[in-house]
């Protein structure tokens, strides 16, 4: 099984800007499609990015505030959040697909999955 870890969550304040990191084991990570969701109280899990070898997709609600890259010599995803707002208050994802030909955006199209890091925006 793919081990997911993400971090780099925490509180900052609407406008401020937050890095989200995540380490996936594997030894065909470069293959691997990444992506990132978050979940807030109450609410269904929303996609936000996925990255797969050549694809990159964002979700609407972070189209150009959000930027995802990796680096397939460290087995790392990132997510650089730019601008940010209170509704994006949410536990972060990072979620991996061993297979893929298309980039994949719903969650079950994803094989693992991290524990989640919290990101809280505040007014």
């Amino acid at each position: 099984q793919v081990q997911v870890v993400e971090s780099g969550g925490g509180l900052v304040q609407a406008g401020d800007s937050l890095r989200l990191s995540c380490a996936a084991s594997g030894r065909t990570f470069s293959s691997y499609a990444m992506g990132w969701f978050r979940q807030a109280p109450g609410k269904e899990r929303e996609f936000v990015a996925a990255i797969s070898r050549s694809s990159i997709y964002y979700g609407k609600s972070v189209k150009g505030r959000f930027a995802i890259y990796r680096d397939n010599a460290k087995n790392t995803v990132s997510l650089q959040m730019n601008s940010l707002k209170p509704e994006d208050t949410a536990v972060y994802y990072c979620a991996v697909r061993e297979s893929v030909v298309r980039v994949p955006s719903a969650p079950d199209e994803f094989d693992y999955w991290g524990q989640g890091t919290q990101v809280t925006v505040s007014s």
